[in-house]
């Protein structure tokens, strides 16, 4: 693997203008792909195979009209006056025509005519209905419907509500601050406005690549609006990093006087062999979400997977044909001038790694017990789809939602549909009071009434309104119970938004015991070949459960509870979104490998080159600890950034990143894993020897790196 590296580091260095030429070519290309081919993302959330999809896909063929996309526009009477009063009504009128001449729209049913009108006359709602799922409604008709707030005036307050509204959440100017404070950190750690100018921008190749192939793709496979933001916010972050690592390999060497072009392959083979088991790890956490059989997250970490794949390409070719062109210029201009760095031994990284060997024992039972005490909130975590309670305040969404709920009460939100089929009108008429007696009957259900039929009478839909809102805890034991009720009765089943949300659920958390076993196993063989130890891949793994554990304590403690919610402008505290732990699991897995890698590497170097256990643990997180602080601090800042975007779900995910990263890097890779190394010694590296025979060596740590045999010369790593 080294070697192999060296040869790619020393090529990009050599032909940097052929490779930086080519990359160029490729972003050009992707980017006038992505503008002119690219699709658009959808924002709806399904499960193939689930008893609420079946009922969807069936109701296209069975009842058109009523498997498109289904709003609800809340009206709402000025005080002292009623929907009833002639100026009031009359613009509830031109409302409804309005809303019946949008394009795609089978028709806006009046409330005075659906007799959606709350008990004190004040609230009404008019429901529409579209020829398309909401993932298949043109841009134009989405903006358009929105746009139907303007109608509000003196006469009537005109809310338009649901979920129709679809394409990816916009980028704001917290994101782009959490990636101006990642710059500030890279030229404080490299002290070169050089440096960190070429790191922050192959990082940015990397992204740009990764999102154009994402927008372009979008025109033939659906993708989920969140995709492009969690593909944006993970390339940032790795790709600085992967840069970062090489980089301050190839300036240490260079300040020690190594030749410039012998620097930079060294540094592609030593630091690019971590950068490229870190990337491995992300990628297998992230690809393995396919696991799961959802397709919007199939998506989510497929596209998330590439990009982080692009990241490790440009750090591996493209960061080295730059580094050939700005030369010396990538060490501070006191260390040029000098002609050598300042020996690093008595560092803050040194000093630290010093303090965490020697007080070890103490300092794992601590670290344990804390990130335990972090983690006993999680067993409170509840999971759900997002809907209006959880969007922003004074969006359209939002306050639709809170109109709703005051008037009709939260279930009004969520209404569950029932499917009803059999061989003739007659006996689905039958059945239909059947469904209706069960339905009333049972506990939480605020209101039961039949729906529309189909031409020949064989399919008929009921309404079900529970007395919960459609993420609350109750409706989901409600969707249970009606299934259970009604399911011996005969060919019926339980669809609707509300529904697809509680099956989403349920699957995602049937799904995630597979997941982890997968993704932790094949990390850990990934793990066990790079470093030649067992109990070293071990450690780390038990380390990201702590890590994960904590991280979930803290984010259920904020969103759901509430604790200090505000201050990240969240009024609404509630259910997490349902896929958020198996993406932040994903996620934080192959970002702790990332550190893991970054650290134990060195480690492992500093011990097969004959340093004793703890000296080389010393030696290891001394030499590490500005870059993985600096690392760390950056994926932190570009999380953070995503931490006050409107989207509940960006923000949630966002925060819980940011919160992951801070506790893998400074509690568990730089003082637990450190600790625990010295409280094994050389244990740590014993491998089995019929093991080692067996399994290949990939040499991370470039103990047998030479140059192209053609130069007939050894080089030896330091």
């Amino acid at each position: 693997m080294a070697n192999l590296l060296y040869r790619l580091g020393r090529f990009s260095y050599q032909r940097r203008r052929i490779v930086t030429a080519i990359w160029v070519f490729v972003l050009v290309l992707l980017g006038v792909g992505a503008l002119t081919l690219g699709g658009k993302t959808a924002n709806t959330f399904s499960i193939p195979g689930t008893e609420s999809q079946r009922a969807l896909d069936a109701l296209k063929t069975e009842l058109p009209a009523a498997s498109g996309a289904s709003a609800t526009i809340v009206v709402k009477a000025p005080a002292g006056q009623t929907l009833a009063t002639p100026a009031v009504k009359a613009a509830v009128g031109a409302t409804v025509a309005r809303a019946n001449q949008l394009p795609e729209v089978v028709g806006a049913v009046d409330p005075f005519t659906s007799k959606a009108i709350s008990p004190d006359g004040t609230t009404g709602l008019i429901s529409v209905q579209f020829t398309k799922p909401a993932d298949e409604l043109a841009k134009s008709t989405t903006t358009a419907y929105d746009e139907l707030h303007r109608l509000s005036s003196g006469d009537l307050q005109v809310v338009p509500g649901g979920q129709i509204v679809g394409g990816a959440p916009p980028m704001g100017a917290t994101e782009v601050i959490g990636v101006a404070i990642a710059a500030l950190v890279l030229v404080i750690t490299f002290g070169s406005l050089v440096a960190a100018g070429m790191t922050l921008l192959t990082a940015l190749a990397g992204v740009l690549a990764g999102m154009a192939g994402l927008f372009l793709i979008t025109s033939v496979v659906d993708v989920s609006s969140t995709a492009p933001i969690l593909a944006l916010m993970l390339g940032l972050a790795v790709g600085i990093d992967y840069s970062l690592f090489i980089s301050s390999r190839h300036r240490s060497q260079l300040a020690a006087g190594m030749d410039e072009e012998e620097s930079v392959a060294r540094a592609t083979a030593t630091a690019g062999s971590a950068v490229l088991f870190a990337g491995a790890t992300v990628v297998i956490a992230l690809a393995g979400l396919s696991l799961v059989g959802v397709p919007f997250l199939t998506a989510m970490g497929l596209a998330a997977a590439a990009t982080v794949l692009t990241a490790v390409l440009v750090a591996l070719t493209l960061l080295p044909a730059l580094l050939g062109f700005v030369g010396q210029r990538v060490l501070p201009r006191k260390v040029r001038k000098s002609g050598a760095a300042a020996p690093a031994v008595h560092g803050f990284g040194f000093r630290w790694a010093r303090l965490v060997t020697r007080f070890r024992v103490p300092i794992v039972a601590v670290g344990i017990i804390g990130l335990g005490v972090l983690s006993i909130p999680t067993q409170d975590m509840r999971l759900a789809l997002p809907d209006g309670a959880s969007a922003a305040a004074g969006t359209n969404q939002r306050v639709a939602y809170d109109l709703t709920a005051a008037a009709f009460g939260p279930g009004a939100n969520g209404p569950l549909v029932v499917v009803v089929k059999a061989d003739d009108a007659a006996t689905t008429g039958a059945l239909v009071e059947q469904v209706l007696g069960k339905a009333k009957g049972l506990k939480d259900v605020v209101a039961v009434q039949p729906g529309p039929a189909s031409a020949d009478g064989k399919t008929r839909l009921v309404s079900v309104i529970p007395a919960g809102g459609p993420a609350s805890e109750q409706t989901a034991d409600l969707v249970k119970n009606l299934r259970t009720s009604i399911h011996p009765l005969g060919d019926v089943s339980v669809t609707g938004n509300t529904a697809v949300g509680v099956d989403v659920s349920n699957k995602l958390t049937a799904a995630l015991p597979l997941y982890l076993l997968v993704v932790i196993g094949l990390s850990f063989l990934l793990l066990m070949l790079a470093f030649r130890s067992i109990l070293v891949p071990l450690k780390a793994t038990l380390g990201f459960l702590l890590t994960i554990g904590a991280t979930f304590g803290i984010t259920v403690a904020v969103f759901q509870k509430g604790w200090g919610a505000s201050l990240l402008g969240v009024d609404s505290p509630g259910p997490l979104v349902s896929f958020l732990p198996i993406i932040m699991m994903g996620i934080l897995f192959g970002l702790a490998m990332d550190y893991e890698v970054f650290i134990v590497s060195r480690v492992r170097e500093e011990f097969v080159h004959g340093r004793h256990a703890t000296e080389a643990t010393v030696e290891g997180v001394g030499h590490g600890a500005r870059v993985v602080t600096a690392a760390a601090l950056i994926m932190a800042a570009v999380f953070a950034g995503f931490m006050f975007a409107e989207d509940p779900i960006i923000k949630t995910i966002g925060f819980g990143l940011t919160i992951g990263v801070l506790i893998d890097a400074f509690v568990v890779r730089m003082t637990l894993v450190p600790a625990v190394l010295t409280l094994l010694g050389d244990r740590a590296w014993f491998f089995p020897k019929w093991l080692d025979r067996i399994t290949p060596k990939v040499d991370i740590e470039g103990e047998t790196l030479h140059v192209p045999t053609e130069e007939k010369q050894l080089v030896t790593v330091d």
